[in-house]
């Protein structure tokens, strides 16, 4: 395994509303960068700014040193790693391929025995944080993996977001996600149900804010959501359909495991309404639309 340097060339797949931010971080930091996406336009900030452009994932990969990805669905995952292009067959042995897009833990585990086929280090690494987060490099990184590697590329992910933390074997990151997204879906029908409440009562919705921010109602959500929802600011920083993936892969897990999760489903049924009714490239806060409806 090489040591991260300077002249360390990194891959980065996928530059969508957080990737392009996280991407950014990275060419600032002074690192070489290879970026590739579906649909160039979105990669052409980078550019500007001195990636360079490859036609392909295999392309990012023959040039890298470590490979990033965050892309939309475990589907895309499955085909960037594993396909007959997948970057697992065209990295060089010793490489790191570290996917932070929130991804199954069974198709994790299934990109590292294929890793340690082709003598390539894989770690799961999935973000919470939104698009703020990307944009101020304040994102939470849960780990899976061996730890060499992890150690190896901690001083990388430590320029996108503020709390990394190793969470165990390969899986664990994509895991620690589920926790995350099982917490945020109970909380998002918590807040919209809210600020319904403030406003029927009559009360200033702004005003409930400073008051219940800081006390134990307090959550990321109603910090940084509810203000977009009074603002009926529904753009997404993170996109209903791709919240309706992670409910769908957070309860697939938690079935495997016998447990019980009926807030979980819930919010699950109400994100796919709301999609049904043609928000699903909104933000997750547009779940008071339904609300209100």
């Amino acid at each position: 395994m090489k040591d991260l340097t300077k002249d360390s060339v990194i891959g980065f797949i996928g530059t969508g509303v957080m990737g392009q931010s996280m991407a950014l971080h990275l060419l600032d930091s002074g690192f070489p960068l290879v970026v590739y996406n579906r649909t160039k336009e979105k990669a052409l900030k980078l550019i500007q700014n001195g990636a360079k452009w490859a036609d392909t994932p295999k392309k990012v990969a023959e040039v890298s040193d470590i490979v990033i990805t965050i892309v939309g669905y475990p589907s895309d995952v499955d085909e960037i790693y594993l396909g007959e292009s997948g970057i697992l067959h065209h990295l060089k042995q010793g490489s790191i391929a570290i996917d932070m897009t929130t991804s199954s833990p069974r198709l994790a585990e299934k990109i590292y025995t294929c890793g340690v086929d082709k003598g390539v280090f894989t770690l799961d690494a999935p973000v919470s944080g939104g698009d703020i987060g990307a944009k101020e490099a304040r994102l939470s990184i849960m780990v899976g993996g061996d730890r060499e590697p992890f150690e190896t590329v901690k001083p990388l992910l430590d320029l996108l977001g503020t709390n990394v933390v190793y969470q165990g074997k390969t899986g664990a990151g994509q895991h620690t996600k589920m926790c995350n997204q099982i917490t945020i879906a109970s909380n998002m029908m918590g807040v919209s149900e809210a600020l319904l409440y403030a406003k029927k009562s009559g009360l200033d919705p702004n005003n409930v804010l400073k008051s219940i921010t800081s006390g134990a109602a307090g959550s990321w959500s109603l910090s940084n959501l509810v203000p977009r929802m009074i603002e009926e600011d529904y753009a997404p920083g993170f996109y209903v359909k791709h919240f309706i993936k992670d409910l769908k892969i957070a309860l697939d897990s938690a079935r495997e495991m016998d447990i019980k999760t009926p807030g979980l489903e819930l919010a699950l049924s109400l994100y796919e309404d709301l999609a049904l009714k043609g928000e699903e490239n909104s933000g997750t806060q547009a779940l008071i639309k339904l609300l209100e409806a």
